[in-house]
């Protein structure tokens, strides 16, 4: 009796892109780090999306508890100097802290990715003309420029968030523009150029999609310093103003309390510190995941 084999159907392969995305995502939760730094974000947005449910009192509100308070079991993180729920205050600064972030990155990368493709596809006079304008706002500090756009539109938080945005386009202006410059050297690209492919699909469809890996980490990582710069204004009082629950000006409004009431700048110290630890740790996680050597089987 001959026995009948049968051959299994052949494996159909994954896409190319659905097999690197597939891969990147091994990489990525294969990080310890970005395990950690996606925790604390997915927790501070749970936090920010669903703050009336979690805070047990109004942020504004005074005379919650006696003033400067400590911690207890009604009132977690302990009061203010005004008696206001310092655990509210916090609950509903994750929210304050999150756009401020996102729209400063915001701000920041659509400018300087615009400056830095325009240069480097660019090329001649225009390039020297941006990047020699680039070049003079890397010699002052960011926390300077932002300085010198809170003095110019005035104290608020809304203004303390495009300070924070204009401050860091030179950075992510020069990121791009090394970027630009390494694509337009490639084979890929000089093979575009000689059958003839139009400005429009080599910016879009040849460079862009190239340059995105870096520019993805750094802001990432860039929102954890736009948090820490807006905090550092609101520190100064030239951002967020009372009664804003902003953890830069509870830092501020707790710091003559210090010695007295420490839990009043411990919890909102505690809360930058570990937001920009979870965004700086997901930069890391991405930086590698995106790392073609590091995506290799």
């Amino acid at each position: 009796m001959t026995q009948q084999i049968t051959t299994p159907p052949p494996v159909t392969p994954l896409p190319s892109k659905k097999r690197e995305f597939r891969r990147f995502l091994q990489v990525l939760f294969r990080s310890p780090g970005a395990k950690i730094g996606g925790i604390i974000l997915l927790v501070t947005i749970i936090v920010a999306i669903f703050a009336p449910a979690i805070a047990p009192f109004d942020p504004l509100e005074m005379g919650v508890g006696s003033t400067l308070q400590p911690p207890s079991a009604d009132h977690w993180f302990g009061t203010d100097d005004f008696g206001r729920d310092l655990f509210s205050r916090i609950v509903y600064g994750s929210r304050l802290t999150l756009r401020i972030g996102l729209i400063a990155v915001f701000i920041s990368i659509t400018s300087g990715v615009l400056l830095g493709m325009v240069a480097g596809y660019a090329g001649g006079w225009i390039e020297a003309i941006l990047m020699r304008g680039v070049d003079v706002l890397f010699s002052f500090t960011e926390t300077l420029i932002a300085l010198a756009a809170v003095a110019v539109l005035g104290p608020s938080l809304t203004n303390a968030t495009i300070a924070v945005g204009i401050s860091s386009i030179p950075f992510y202006a020069r990121v791009t523009y090394g970027a630009v410059l390494v694509e337009k050297n490639k084979e890929y690209f000089k093979a575009a150029q000689a059958i003839g492919a139009k400005h429009f699909r080599l910016i879009f469809r040849h460079i862009l999609p190239n340059i995105l890996s870096p520019i993805i980490v750094v802001a990432t990582v860039g929102v954890s310093v736009a948090v820490l710069s807006a905090s550092a204004l609101s520190f100064l009082g030239l951002g967020a103003q009372p009664p804003s629950p902003e953890w830069g000006a509870i830092l501020a409004a707790g710091r003559d309390y210090f010695r007295r009431a420490p839990w009043v700048t411990t919890f909102p110290g505690l809360a930058i510190a570990i937001t920009v630890l979870g965004f700086n740790l997901l930069g890391d996680g991405l930086r590698e995941a995106l790392d073609p050597q590091q995506r290799r089987p």
